[in-house]
């Protein structure tokens, strides 16, 4: 997904690891092929060394092309074999994903009106049929070589990016085969209640990615017709915790179904680029992991509407979708 790459230089990926690692995590996903280093044997004592496990490994690629899908299989196994290998022996016991998703703002309608993105904006009904096909054709292929299960990732400017977009490619897949990576900023943006969304569609959540989005953006994007890009820009999902989804009550939602991990449902704490690398010239901020969980969240959010934080353009670094936990890149 391109957007942001081309805006600054970004660290070593040592320094990333480096960082996470001080940070407390004690995972992290691939990030853009290439980011991390692809060999194996490289990759697995960079991560062994700091306590890191490979939880998941996103994927992105045009399903709704039908001559299109053969590659995508095969960049979905590159993929897939070397987190296979990574992953091997974790001491957590449970396995990562392939997170799979759309090629996220390569089509221009979808990044120009992400969020408000209208039904006639989407997909023909080939092309709906042709996406779920190429979605479980991945996930057999992925599953049959290295055992891993798929998950399809919902974002913004992909065309599976709405609440209604995302149950039709869950009613139109097989269960078994492909399960959901929920985001809950994505489905906030795109005009849907994470809470509901998990009390709906919760065992099909197979991975999370906990994330915030802002009302007050969200609706100032909306009024100025900004495109995606700008909505990362002014903040749409900055700083965990601080924004409008209740994660309080989406984590009570799942009950005991969800784990950090050791067990097929994986957790992942997105807390975002912006919020870990600091703009030139500005102080740069980071939020408390998992500040939700004792209310600090929301006081936070209602503190920040009540200053008027989001009124100008916050001093935000490069900050694509790719999150620190996918060690930072140009994605967002």
């Amino acid at each position: 997904m391109a957007g942001f790459a081309h805006e600054a230089p970004f660290p070593d990926y040592s320094q990333v690891l480096d960082e996470m690692a001080t940070t407390g995590y004690t995972g992290t996903e691939l990030g853009d092929w290439g980011f991390l280093p692809t060999d194996a044997h490289t990759l697995q004592p960079e991560l062994k060394r700091r306590g890191l496990e490979l939880v998941g490994a996103l994927v992105p690629w045009p399903l709704a092309d039908r001559a299109r899908h053969r590659a995508g299989i095969d960049a979905a196994l590159r993929t897939a074999r070397l987190v296979a290998v990574c992953a091997g022996g974790s001491a957590s016991g449970g396995a990562p994903f392939l997170i799979l998703a759309d090629d996220n703002c390569a089509d221009p309608v979808r990044a120009r009106f992400a969020g408000p993105i209208r039904s006639d904006q989407g997909l023909s009904d080939d092309q709906r049929r042709n996406f779920a096909r190429g979605a479980e054709l991945v996930a057999k292929a992925v599953l049959d070589e290295t055992g891993l299960r798929t998950v399809f990732h919902h974002h913004c400017a992909g065309f599976v990016e709405t609440p209604a977009e995302t149950e039709e490619l869950l009613d139109t897949t097989s269960p078994e085969l492909l399960g959901l990576c929920f985001a809950t900023g994505h489905w906030a943006y795109a005009g849907g209640d994470p809470v509901n969304a998990v009390k709906r569609f919760g065992e099909r959540m197979w991975h999370v990615h906990f994330k915030d989005c802002y009302e007050d953006v969200a609706e100032r994007a909306r009024r100025e017709a900004w495109d995606y890009f700008t909505a990362v820009r002014n903040g749409i999902f900055y700083g965990l915790g601080e924004g409008d989804v209740d994660l309080a009550r989406c984590s009570a939602s799942f009950g005991n179904r969800i784990t950090v991990a050791g067990s097929s449902w994986r957790m992942s704490c997105r807390r975002g680029w912006a919020s870990r690398w600091k703009a030139p010239g500005e102080t740069g901020r980071t939020c408390d992991l998992w500040a939700f969980e004792d209310g600090r969240g929301a006081d936070r959010a209602d503190r920040r509407r009540r200053d008027g934080v989001h009124s100008r353009a916050l001093p935000v670094a490069p900050c694509g979708d790719r999150r620190t936990t996918r060690c930072g890149g140009p994605r967002q």
